[in-house]
């Protein structure tokens, strides 16, 4: 069984920092990269097997790519919803889509996706993860859109 889009999965939320924001006192755009990983580690402990877990198995998830869209500022004190969702899996790879909203008015502030791939550190090279960790993969297919 599928869950659908947010079944179960509660949205990461953060307040966003002073020392996030720029001259301008909105927050720089680096930081929305930073959030998108926060919210990954949290949907997978949210999913019964921490990021943590994962590690200690000997799995890391390479990052091969990032994209931000920008729709509007946020600035320090600003409480944000952050909704992740897998879009894309595959044995070797898996793309995350994320959008960062104003956690009160439900405001877009952004939307964005990463690619990873399952990397071994300790074989020092990408691996399948329907093969290696096959409870993880269903974890996440099990989320899908």
């Amino acid at each position: 069984m599928r869950r659908k889009r947010g079944h179960g999965m509660k949205p990461y939320i953060r307040k966003a920092n002073y020392y996030e924001t720029d001259q301008m006192g909105i927050i720089h755009h680096a930081h929305y990269i930073h959030w998108f990983e926060e919210a990954r580690v949290d949907f997978m402990e949210q999913m019964g097997y921490g990021y943590q877990k994962a590690m200690e198995c000997g799995l890391d998830f390479a990052l091969l790519s990032a994209h931000c869209e920008y729709k509007s500022m946020a600035r320090f004190g600003d409480k944000l919803s952050i909704q992740i969702r897998i879009t894309e899996l595959t044995p070797a790879r898996m793309t995350v889509s994320y959008d960062v909203a104003d956690a009160g008015s439900g405001e877009l502030r952004a939307t964005g996706y990463t690619k990873h791939c399952y990397y071994n550190a300790a074989l020092k090279r990408p691996v399948s993860l329907k093969k290696t960790m096959p409870e993880l993969y269903a974890l996440f297919e099990a989320t899908m859109v």
